[in-house]
């Protein structure tokens, strides 16, 4: 993971590689947890299985497709108590912003896409 912005904001828009959110750009992958928005290599779910007690719901925004997650990364968030969801990374972004916007206990990993859907 690398760079961090504090709070939970949405996501405005998404497309050419990267996201804007808080009046600020970011290229490449961002995670989207409790403690903030961080750069992220689509790998790396230690930080979200970290923040489990304050998660109820993982979206895991795939890219311009939807593409199911690995059998082992599905078991990890099953074995933490937190629901996966998977979707096309535009989806993604539209759930995760209703679901922030209800207070809903959601987090999420966005695939940047060159271009946006």
């Amino acid at each position: 993971m690398s760079g961090f912005y504090p709070g939970r904001p949405p996501v405005e828009a998404y497309g050419n590689g990267g996201f804007r959110f808080a009046q600020m750009s970011h290229r490449g992958s961002i995670l989207l947890l409790p403690s903030g928005v961080h750069g992220w290599d689509g790998a790396d779910v230690a930080a979200v299985l970290a923040e489990r007690e304050a998660i109820d719901l993982f979206i895991l925004g795939t890219g311009k497709t939807m593409d199911p997650p690995s059998r082992a990364l599905r078991q990890a968030f099953a074995s933490a108590g937190i629901q996966l969801d998977y979707m096309a990374t535009g989806h993604a972004i539209s759930t995760y912003n209703l679901l922030l916007a209800e207070k809903r206990r959601v987090a999420a990993g966005l695939t940047a896409v060159a271009d946006a859907a």
